[in-house]
């Protein structure tokens, strides 16, 4: 197992735990809003569950396993739990927490994939950034409203 594998598994892990959150956010959304963060919070988690398997798939040609138990995947998350809320600014404002240490995660999942000279994960790794960089600005935006 590598630092690179390792640090693919504590993505996946949070990936799972940012697309539930985003979900349930969807399903749970109330207000006069209700539509646009209801399309927003289902973008996002549609975009998050693409990429898991993605993830996953790099996983298993570094050569090891991916974690697919929810006990596990709980385990190895980082992401915070968050109460449901049907308030759109406050379930808004938790996403971009959590997203935002996904960033975080991903710029370092990048620097080791680059330090193993792994250059397809990197390049993986780089989109899966700018993708989440969007988020976060969407997010933010949102929040100015």
């Amino acid at each position: 197992m590598t630092e690179l594998t390792e640090s693919l598994k504590v993505l996946v892990a949070d990936l799972v735990v940012f697309k539930f959150k985003a979900h349930g956010y969807h399903w749970n959304v109330e207000g006069k809003d209700f539509s646009e963060y209801h399309a927003l919070f289902e973008n996002i988690y549609v975009d998050a569950d693409g990429s898991i398997d993605l993830f996953a798939e790099n996983i298993r040609k570094l050569g090891d396993y991916a974690p697919y138990k929810i006990s596990r995947v709980l385990q190895l998350s980082t992401l915070p739990e968050s109460d449901v809320t049907s308030n759109a600014q406050t379930m808004t404002s938790d996403l971009l927490q959590s997203n935002d240490m996904l960033i975080a995660k991903l710029k370092q999942a990048f620097n080791v994939a680059n330090g193993e000279n792994e250059q397809g994960v990197a390049n993986f790794i780089a989109e899966r950034i700018d993708m989440h960089q969007k988020w976060s600005w969407q997010l933010r935006a949102s929040l100015h409203a």
